[in-house]
């Protein structure tokens, strides 16, 4: 197991930064906010703390919450418009940092990709560089499900985004960021894992994680050493 100067020099050095987004990138759960959004805040937000006990795998939950919700495409598109994405403060400067080092930076998340890419536009992330979950519309615009085949929409999920991109860019060293223990389980294939608890602190991820920050500040320092 690496010690946390190992950890901190992986980030140094690493080639790519792969950011969770719900409760790290940006400052709430997007699913939850779809479900206030849509008049059904109070049962997902119970149906998520059931899940978050780990009795329920990955999908099931989301399939579940997502069957309550039942968002139009129009209501998806109306909650990024009033009520955009609020960013983490200082993921702009530290997102900026890594793009002038030659760092890549993805988005993986298990949150939705219309209001993920949104996120990354704000970023200057190319949309190539989201992996999330797709929800699905009928013609009228009536809710149809979600595509199942993402890899996001999985336990695990997010490890196999990992290993697909060191397959396919050939990265030696992979970064993993993020508030919750589905980001922590991708390492590894990830090579350094870093706890993120500047808007949720999840009390697992915090005990476990060899490194755990507060602020995205605390990276951009670590940056400054070299």
């Amino acid at each position: 197991m690496a010690s946390l100067m190992e950890l901190k020099e992986i980030f140094r050095s690493a080639d790519a930064v792969c950011f969770d987004v719900d409760s790290t990138v940006i400052r709430e759960e997007g699913i939850d906010e779809l479900a206030k959004f849509c008049g059904v805040g109070d049962a997902v937000a119970e149906m998520t703390r059931r899940a978050m006990g780990g009795t329920v795998t990955f999908k099931a939950a989301l399939t579940a919450r997502l069957g309550l919700i039942r968002p139009s495409y129009e209501q998806v598109q109306k909650l990024i418009s009033d009520n955009p994405p609020q960013l983490t403060p200082g993921i702009r400067e530290l997102v900026s940092r890594l793009h002038q080092r030659g760092v890549q930076v993805f988005l993986v998340s298990g949150g939705f990709q219309s209001i993920v890419e949104h996120v990354a536009l704000q970023l200057n992330i190319p949309t190539a560089n989201v992996f999330a979950n797709r929800l699905k519309f009928y013609f009228n615009g009536e809710y149809a499900g979600f595509d199942e085949t993402q890899p996001t929409a999985e336990s695990g999920g997010k490890g196999k985004v990992i290993s697909h991109l060191k397959e396919q860019f050939h990265f030696k060293k992979v970064v993993m960021i993020g508030d919750g223990a589905t980001d922590m389980e991708a390492c590894p294939p990830g090579d350094c894992f870093i706890g993120f608890g500047g808007n949720v602190v999840r009390k697992q991820v915090k005990e476990k994680a060899k490194w755990y920050i507060s602020h995205f500040d605390e990276l951009l320092k670590e940056l400054e050493e070299r």
